[in-house]
């Protein structure tokens, strides 16, 4: 999907770039993968939660970056979509898993407690850390 796309369906909308505004949600997502890594052996459920919430962030801040922002009802989708477009088929395995985690954190939140395994907690903070240097990566790139 692209960027034209996003916004046809009303997923995205543009916004004026601000520099402040990326750095502000990057940051969020730093200290979003800090806390997870700090709990992840008390909950998993939360510690899977937070470094999905860390992804997110990031590809918020890319967001902001390209002057967006998410629109509608569904804005973790928008998101999700959105950093499918930017990254394209070199993320294509980090955008897989980001969707997926997104999929999964829904029922952990909204439907299932306790159901995220110690592995799943696991493998979800190493994806988010890396998917956070990648972002952040771009962003000091494309400056």
């Amino acid at each position: 999907m692209k960027i034209v796309d996003l916004e046809r369906e009303g997923l995205i909308k543009r916004l004026p770039i601000n520099r402040k505004k990326v750095e502000d949600t990057f940051d969020l997502a730093k200290r979003d993968i800090e806390f997870a890594k700090k709990i992840q052996k008390e909950n998993f459920d939360w510690t899977f939660a937070i470094a999905y919430n860390a992804m997110l962030q990031a590809s918020r801040a890319l967001m902001f970056f390209y002057g967006y922002r998410p629109s509608g009802e569904k804005q973790h989708i928008s998101v999700v979509r959105f950093a499918e477009a930017i990254l394209g088929d070199e993320f294509k395995k980090e955008i897989a898993t980001f969707d997926r985690l997104r999929r999964r954190r829904h029922t952990i939140v909204y439907d299932i407690a306790g159901s995220i395994s110690e592995y799943e907690a696991e493998f979800a903070v190493k994806s988010a850390e890396k998917f956070i240097r990648k972002i952040e990566k771009i962003l000091k790139e494309r400056q």
